[in-house]
């Protein structure tokens, strides 16, 4: 639950992020790393955060294919 005083909309919110499992991750990162990163999601039209997923998406395919490969 939010502190102080939320909005309906925000606890509305908080409860849909729950239930659909989402979870807030903090990273500490290179400022220019991360300006640029922005930069290149605006020009592309994309959030950040889809392409953080879709990174981590593929990295988590890729690890898998190489464990299956390592067992073969």
């Amino acid at each position: 639950m939010p502190v102080g005083n939320p909005k309906p909309q925000t606890i509305a919110s908080n409860k849909y992020q729950k239930k659909a499992g989402y979870i807030t991750k903090g990273f500490k990162l290179k400022r220019d790393l991360t300006e640029e990163f922005a930069e290149a999601c605006k020009k592309a039209g994309v959030s950040q955060a889809s392409q953080i997923a879709a990174f981590m998406r593929a990295f988590i395919d890729a690890q898998n294919c190489k464990e299956n490969l390592e067992k073969e």
